[in-house]
């Protein structure tokens, strides 16, 4: 029972509502998949632009977060044949439609997280 309306919960909307949560976490919870995303926030960017923007991140790491963001319909590959050759990710419409959660969740972390010690 929710304490807070004492009213019982509606147990079928908490269970899609959970497995839902799971299966966006189970996505977006691996690591650097969130980073790679809002990296790409501000428009599309070339694979060597996202390394040098996402400190930390190896390039095998990175690599595999953008075929599986790739795979999921998030982020679009374009390959431009040149000369030179270059490729370019970029956020899909449904990529996009992450963006306010994205915002949201970052700024949620700014208020409630405590900073990670340095060093």
């Amino acid at each position: 029972m929710n304490t807070d309306t004492a009213q019982p919960l509606d147990q079928v909307a908490c269970n899609r509502c959970d497995r839902a949560l799971v299966r966006a976490f189970e996505f977006l919870g691996k690591r650097w998949s969130g980073v790679v995303l809002g990296s790409l926030i501000s428009g599309p960017a070339g694979y060597r632009e996202l390394s040098r923007a996402i400190d930390g991140i190896s390039d095998s790491v990175l690599s595999d977060r953008l075929s599986a963001l790739t795979a999921a319909g998030l982020v679009s590959r374009t390959v431009d044949e040149g000369p030179p050759l270059s490729v370019a990710y970029a956020l899909t419409e449904r990529g996009r439609a992450l963006i306010p959660a994205l915002q949201a969740l970052g700024r949620w972390a700014e208020e409630h997280l405590p900073e990670p010690p340095a060093g």
